[in-house]
């Protein structure tokens, strides 16, 4: 077991829009994609850092909520 994770820090994204991305990103030597969801407007999705990862990445206008606040992404491509 990777002691150097944080494991009791979850987050929630709240899809703003219909086709909202969210993929999670490997820790270890080679940081890569290994797992994507689709969100449509108003689903919410619950998840936490785990050992396996280590940073989310959120494509599309969402609403993410963690213990030190809100962060709202615009959506925009540019």
């Amino acid at each position: 077991m990777n002691e150097g994770y944080s494991g009791d820090d979850y987050i929630v994204i709240k899809a703003l829009e219909n086709g909202v991305t969210i993929m999670g990103l490997t820790r270890g030597r080679d940081t890569k994609f290994h797992h994507t969801e689709k969100l449509d407007k108003g689903e919410i999705m619950v998840l936490q850092f785990t050992e396996h990862t280590s940073a989310v990445k959120i494509r599309g206008k969402a609403e993410v909520y963690n213990r030190y606040g809100t962060v709202t992404s615009d959506g925009s491509s540019k």
